[in-house]
């Protein structure tokens, strides 16, 4: 798969205290298997479906530990140039752009409105290589901020993405767009969200049955924090794993209702 379109979501990846538990959890749930464990690179582990790399998990390094959570990755041509974007436009950079051998260069970075994210620069390792309708692959992510003003100030000046605000009073979504593909959605966060819950990247993974995705989750101890829920884009779930780490699951082949409205933000 060829390497993708600077801001675009190439990979994710978690970092959990009970590696084992996880791979239990994510195989049981998304039918993922894993490969083995990269002790060079800290014990890095690959997760995949049906042979092709859908995302990985690795034990935190020493002081690290804490709720486990998944980081998206945007894809860059150059980790360096990008790590500057995001410190000259409020973002503060939590990791200095670091080669990981011949795999590829990666940075971490904060939005203003507090979202931790990843950044990309591809070597011989591309990102994702099973397609988002594959069900155990990703196929979207969501930006759930309490600052939206901020993000969207930042997202566009950093990634070269074209902005749309979708037509709803009852919510402020937007998303952005690169070379007229949709690639990130940005939601606000309201009070339904708990004070101590900051802002945070929501990955979605594709399932062929959301309900027996949720079934699944919850039997193995994931907590399901909302849905499943119709809506034109499919039926959806958000959970959280048993050590805490937050995702959504999406069954894109069920659908209901009319494709909302959106305005091209200037």
């Amino acid at each position: 798969m060829a390497v993708r379109p600077e801001g675009a979501p190439c990979w994710a990846d978690a970092m959990f205290s009970d590696v084992e538990g996880a791979k239990s959890f994510y195989g049981d749930v998304l039918g993922w298997t894993f490969g083995e464990a990269t002790s060079e690179y800290g014990n890095y582990t690959q997760a995949y479906v049906d042979g092709k790399a859908v995302a990985a998990v690795v034990p935190p390094m020493p002081g690290q530990e804490g709720q486990s959570q998944w980081c998206l990755y945007l894809a860059s041509p150059d980790a360096a140039a990008t790590a500057g974007r995001i410190r000259e436009n409020g973002g503060e950079v939590l990791m200095e752009p670091m080669q990981v051998g011949e795999f590829g260069t990666m940075c971490l970075g904060r939005e203003p409105g507090g979202a931790v994210f990843g950044v990309w620069q591809a070597g011989l390792h591309e990102g994702f290589e099973a397609p988002p309708e594959q069900p155990g692959a990703f196929c979207w992510a969501e930006v759930f901020t309490r600052e939206p003003e901020k993000t969207d100030a930042f997202l566009p000046a950093v990634f070269p993405y074209k902005a749309k605000q979708m037509r709803d009073d009852a919510v402020d979504f937007r998303m952005f767009d690169i070379g007229g593909e949709t690639v990130l959605g940005r939601m606000r966060m309201t009070q339904e969200f708990p004070p101590e819950v900051p802002s945070y990247v929501n990955v979605y993974f594709n399932v062929d049955d959301c309900d027996e995705a949720v079934a699944r989750a919850t039997r193995h101890g994931g907590v399901l924090r909302f849905g499943p829920m119709d809506t034109p884009f499919g039926r959806f779930a958000a959970l959280s794993d048993p050590q805490g780490a937050n995702f959504s699951v999406i069954d894109v082949t069920t659908t209901a209702g009319e494709m909302p409205q959106v305005d091209e933000v200037s």
